[in-house]
């Protein structure tokens, strides 16, 4: 039992260097750390993705010389209801139709 246990822990730090991968302490300590970092970066995954929205969105916006935080405001006052991620995807890809939701909006 204790040997399927060493097993099955040292297959799961396959990969990672020196006695993290060889003993099985430091790779239990290895494991837990991983974990760890593993689901607060999932967290901050979304947050990085909003951000890169918002750069991309406000990019776009420079041509038109409006303000991202002008502009998010009159979407909603106009009752647009596009979310930023797809507004990125429009900035980055179709810039003629995202041309036509700022025109929308003015």
């Amino acid at each position: 039992m204790a040997q399927k246990r060493r097993r099955n822990i040292l297959e799961q730090v396959k990969g990672y260097r020196l006695q993290r991968s060889k003993k099985k302490r430091v790779a239990r300590e290895a494991i837990y750390h991983a974990e760890t970092y593993a689901f607060a970066h999932r967290k901050d995954k979304k947050a990085d993705f909003r951000r890169l929205w918002t750069v991309r969105i406000n990019a776009a916006l420079n041509l038109f010389d409006i303000k991202y935080s002008r502009f998010i405001k009159s979407m909603s006052d106009k009752g647009i209801k596009l979310d930023r991620k797809v507004l990125a995807t429009l900035a980055k890809d179709r810039p003629d139709s995202f041309a036509r939701v700022v025109e929308a909006t003015k």
